[in-house]
């Protein structure tokens, strides 16, 4: 049996590892450089190494027993966000709204929705958050509104200044047929185009009926949507995650979008086009960095204090991706970083998950970075089925480890830390706008599931609600699944409490000057080591279903300690590594590496 060897060399600096390749290995090595900010003057700023923790308030934690999570809940338990070491919350929306898209319909960007409570609620959990360290960052929704803003309603009626605030466009007339102007699906299903009476138009809606698109191509759209940017920032908070932003801009011509070619019996299918005129348009980046522009001038005025953060959702390929992060031809700065949904692929089944694919797909992701662009690594969130669920609770440890460990931010979605599955939700009880319209379908298209209230404890409601019935069911799993059976003192083993060590761990690994990083597998391990100034650390994962030994040796190691072992391995807290020890299926450890650096 060959092993790989990690050789360490030091020259000034520590070199990159260098691997021997041995038959049914990949292996990859990458130097992580510190960047400095230039606004704050400081290097690793305070996100780019952080866990930042997304925040479903609906569904969190309900203070005044309606049912529903609101602000007050997430203040009662941020003493639980900061035991758990996260730098940063980013909330779904809580913005006034009819909720027809559970608050990504706004009525009113510059205030709270009841649901939720108000301005006054919000500007004391900015206090007690701030107290704690913790940043606070609003999802922000640019691409439309809710068609009871006022803005629509000035816009159906043509008032001034108002009749371009929306894409409005005439119907197309065959024979006699009103049609809409052009092919383009929503990604709602179903045309994007909704007729209007009142005007006699059509309006454009890349989302539900309920969610009109803005037009950005209106100066004072533009300049409408940086004042409200500028509200936030002067209220107080932190940074923003930028909602769906490949759909900012459209076609001005409006022209048919062509046929992706895809097997699809479903004419209402938005996946049976290719979205070349609705989709990652250049406009679209301009504003991206625009916007960038004007949270780094906010940065400026407060004398460079801290960085207020921008992050985009984007579901494109790599090439349209990477642009959100910057113009690598003028240098302009976009997105402090956009959310990486490939090295933890949304739609793989656990059966498809193996070393093989994470390591190739963290290499992806590194090495189209641009420039000295901060990484990401992101498990899930309110739009996809739970980590637990769709790769399998097994696997739940080691992910988390794995997407700590890598370099740059960790995006983690409320309940990962306890291994939370998907919940139970009837077509009935549901809230998904584009589910609840075909009961027949929902259990395959709903996102109410991942949805479902967090799990805090084994009293009613799993401690959500006091409330008889809470807005979305609570899981049935929550007695053998909360936070309190979890957050003890005499097991490291649970979710939680692996979780907060290896937060805990990814703190340590903020480099002064730089690190090195080197990974791959052999078979069906996966294995990464980072190494900085300071300390270094080793991790080990069999992804296989059967016994595995990681057959990865050290040159140049004084020694190797187990820091971080799951529960029922063989693997145990302070035991030595052994190339050649078995993993069991589903193990993984992380070892703290001492290295002879004389």
């Amino acid at each position: 049996m060959r092993t790989i060897n990690l050789i360490a060399t030091l020259i000034v600096f520590f070199a990159p590892l260098s691997l021997s390749h041995v038959e049914n290995t990949n292996a990859y090595s990458k130097v992580i450089k510190s960047v400095k900010n230039e606004l704050t003057g400081l290097y690793d700023d305070w996100w780019q190494n952080a866990v930042l923790y997304q925040i479903y308030p609906r569904s969190f934690k309900d203070s005044d027993s309606d049912g529903s999570g609101d602000i007050q809940g997430i203040i009662q338990k941020l003493d639980h966000l900061s035991d758990m070491g996260v730098d940063g919350i980013w909330l779904s929306p809580i913005y006034k709204s009819p909720q027809i898209d559970n608050g990504y319909d706004i009525s009113d960007y510059r205030d709270i929705d009841p649901l939720y409570g108000n301005l006054t609620d919000l500007k004391n959990l900015l206090d007690e958050a701030h107290k704690r360290d913790i940043k606070v960052i609003l999802d922000y929704v640019p691409n439309h509104t809710s068609d009871q803003h006022i803005w629509f309603n000035n816009s159906v009626n043509s008032v001034e200044n108002y009749t371009d605030y929306y894409i409005w466009a005439n119907a197309t007339v065959v024979n006699g047929t009103r049609l809409p102007p052009n092919n383009w699906l929503s990604t709602f299903y179903g045309s994007a185009w909704e007729w209007n009476e009142k005007r006699q138009q059509y309006y454009y809606h890349q989302f539900a009926i309920a969610q009109p698109d803005l037009n950005y191509r209106n100066p004072k759209v533009v300049e409408e949507m940086k004042n409200v940017l500028k509200y936030w920032l002067d209220f107080g908070i932190d940074g923003f995650r930028m909602d769906a932003i490949s759909t900012l801009f459209e076609d001005e011509q409006l022209r048919d979008e062509p046929s992706s070619g895809a097997d699809n019996l479903d004419p209402d299918d938005p996946s049976n086009l290719l979205h070349i005129y609705t989709s990652n348009l250049n406009e679209t980046y301009d504003m991206v960095y625009q916007w960038r522009e004007l949270l780094d001038n906010f940065t400026l005025s407060t004398n460079g204090s801290y960085t207020r953060i921008m992050m985009t959702e984007v579901y494109s390929d790599l090439d349209s991706t990477m642009p959100y992060y910057m113009d690598v031809n003028t240098g302009r700065q976009g997105a402090h970083f956009t959310f990486n949904f490939y090295t933890f692929i949304m739609d793989t089944p656990k059966s498809e998950l193996t070393a093989q694919l994470l390591a190739q797909h963290i290499w992806k992701w590194i090495d189209a970075l641009p420039g000295d662009s901060i990484a990401n690594w992101v498990l899930g969130n309110h739009d996809q089925a739970r980590v637990a669920t769709r790769l399998g609770v097994e696997n739940v440890d080691a992910l988390n480890v794995l997407s700590a460990l890598l370099p740059g931010v960790k995006v983690t979605y409320q309940g990962e830390e306890i291994g939370q599955e998907n919940g139970e939700v009837a077509c009935n009880q549901g809230y998904d706008p584009q589910a609840i319209k075909n009961c027949t379908t929902f259990n395959e298209t709903s996102r109410d599931f991942e949805r479902t209230p967090f799990q805090w404890d084994a009293t009613e409601n799993a401690g959500f609600s006091t409330n008889k019935t809470t807005w979305l069911p609570v899981s049935n799993k929550y007695n053998e699944t909360n936070l309190a059976k979890q957050n003890v003192t005499d097991d490291p083993h649970t979710h939680y409490n692996i979780f907060k060590t290896i937060v805990g761990l990814k703190k340590e690994l903020k480099n002064i000057s730089f690190s090195t990083m080197d990974w791959g597998r052999v078979d069906n391990t996966l294995y990464l080591m980072r190494r900085t100034d300071n300390v270094s650390y080793f991790f080990v994962y069999n992804v296989d279903d059967v016994d595995n030994s990681p057959r990865v040796s050290f040159r140049g190691v004084v020694d190797a300690k187990a820091v971080l072992t799951v529960a029922d391995g063989n693997y145990k807290l302070g035991d030595s590594y052994d190339s050649n020890a078995m993993l069991k299926p589903r193990e993984s450890v992380v070892f703290n590496v001492t290295f002879d650096d004389s």
